[in-house]
């Protein structure tokens, strides 16, 4: 995680703001963080490291992530489907 500090902070300060939004920001992944010191506040910005995400689609009345369960026929389906593009 890269830690931008705007103005100025002790180690063990900025060390505290990382643990509470590691702790605040559970199953996330924090890039990079921006703390900005202002008299009695900090301001706090957080960038996050893209999600993995899986891609899932409605399929002849099913919603699947994969194909790799279809039998042959569901498969067939799936490559003669019409597929409609936006404008």
């Amino acid at each position: 995680m890269k830690v931008n500090v705007i103005g100025e902070m002790t180690e063990e300060e900025v060390n505290q703001y990382i643990a509470r939004a590691e702790s605040i920001n559970k199953g996330k992944v924090i890039d990079e963080m921006t703390l900005r010191p202002d008299g009695d506040y900090v301001d706090i910005e957080y960038h996050f490291a893209p999600a993995n995400f899986e891609r899932i689609r409605r399929i002849t009345g099913y919603l699947v992530g994969a194909l790799d369960r279809f039998n042959n026929a569901k498969r067939a389906e799936v490559e003669d489907r019409v597929k409609h593009s936006v404008a």
